[in-house]
């Protein structure tokens, strides 16, 4: 603003500009600034760069690459060769081999091929309840339980000693004992519902502690139609173990062996419901193989019903399923003969 300044002053009195721009003057007085028309007199300070930090022997590669211009993209192999440079060759190794699927020795199948339906199913309203005698075969929740995998018995082992830390013994007891007797009561309800008997079914749904349990499996319920059995024992004949079925209805048209399950935790998928499914392929193969019923089943339901009224997952289990949760059930029924 100053040097402007200066100039229009200059500018008002002749031959003075003149005189400050010749030659020998701007020369010897002004050899740089005679011609400039930045109003900034000073340099700034060089901004470091960054790269200049860089150990540019080591990385000259991958510098190069950044900073100059390429016309061709760069390849596969130009990355690889990089990546080599910066971070060393890479650690060869195998890739896991998949364990080999195991077959069981004592294959029986989940349908009985020799198991004649009769033409006319017999038309009782009332569905079948056969009461659970005791005997030395093995239930299927006992197999289950002495057969866990150890990770799967890590865990359970953990959350109970969680809990046990949060409750106390004598809480943890009574935690588990009202657990189960939750889901009793729960079975009841729904029984009584299946059996049509509408007061007892109100009473039961007033109960606080299963009230949640049943606003949660309400939608369930209207795709639910021909129950054929309700708390139901079956056993397998010839591969000699029993088992206490929930129910063995129609769910949207398929007839399932369908398990009740309660929960405070979500659980979404099949696979949060741990060994159950293997349970329910157990139960199909034993009504199959049970002269006590005259029909066969082929699919699965289990549903997981929670205690704050969330509606329940169900999770339906089609054939094919059945069938790889029936070879399962096999493999884990003979590593407990094998045990015992």
């Amino acid at each position: 603003l100053v040097r402007m300044k200066f100039l229009q002053l200059l500018s008002r009195k002749p031959g003075r500009l003149e005189m400050l721009f010749q030659i020998p003057f701007c020369q010897k007085q002004f050899p740089y600034l005679c011609l400039a028309t930045s109003t900034c007199l000073y340099s700034k300070k060089k901004k470091a760069n960054s790269y200049e930090q860089v150990d540019q022997e080591k990385y000259k590669n991958l510098v190069y690459s950044v900073t100059s211009y390429k016309t061709s993209a760069q390849t596969p192999e130009t990355i690889f060769e990089e990546d080599n440079l910066l971070y060393g060759p890479p650690d060869k190794h195998r890739p896991p081999v998949k364990a080999e699927t195991k077959t069981p020795k004592n294959w029986v199948p989940l349908i009985n091929p020799n198991k004649r339906i009769p033409l006319l199913n017999s038309d009782s309203n009332l569905p079948m309840k056969i009461s659970l005698q005791k005997t030395k075969m093995p239930s299927v929740t006992r197999v289950l339980q002495q057969t866990m995998s150890p990770q799967q018995a890590f865990y359970l082992e953990r959350w109970k000693q969680k809990m046990i830390l949060e409750l106390g013994k004598d809480g943890f007891a009574e935690y588990t004992k009202n657990l189960f007797l939750q889901g009793e009561l729960f079975h009841a309800a729904l029984e009584s519902i299946f059996l049509s008997e509408d007061m007892a079914a109100k009473e039961q749904g007033e109960d606080v502690a299963i009230s949640g349990y049943l606003s949660s499996v309400q939608h369930v319920l209207k795709d639910i139609s021909e129950v054929k059995a309700l708390e139901s024992a079956v056993h397998h004949e010839t591969l000699q173990y029993l088992g206490l079925v929930d129910c063995v209805a129609k769910y949207r048209g398929q007839l399932c062996v369908i398990d009740w399950k309660t929960s405070e935790k979500p659980k979404p998928s099949l696979k949060n419901t741990f060994d159950n499914p293997l349970q329910v392929a157990a139960y199909i193969g034993a009504i199959n193989h049970d002269a006590n019923y005259d029909f066969q089943v082929s699919c699965g339901l289990i549903v997981v019903a929670y205690k704050n009224g969330f509606p329940a997952h169900p999770h339906f289990m089609d054939p094919d399923l059945c069938s790889q949760y029936w070879n399962k059930w096999l493999l884990r029924l003979e590593e407990y003969t094998d045990r015992n």
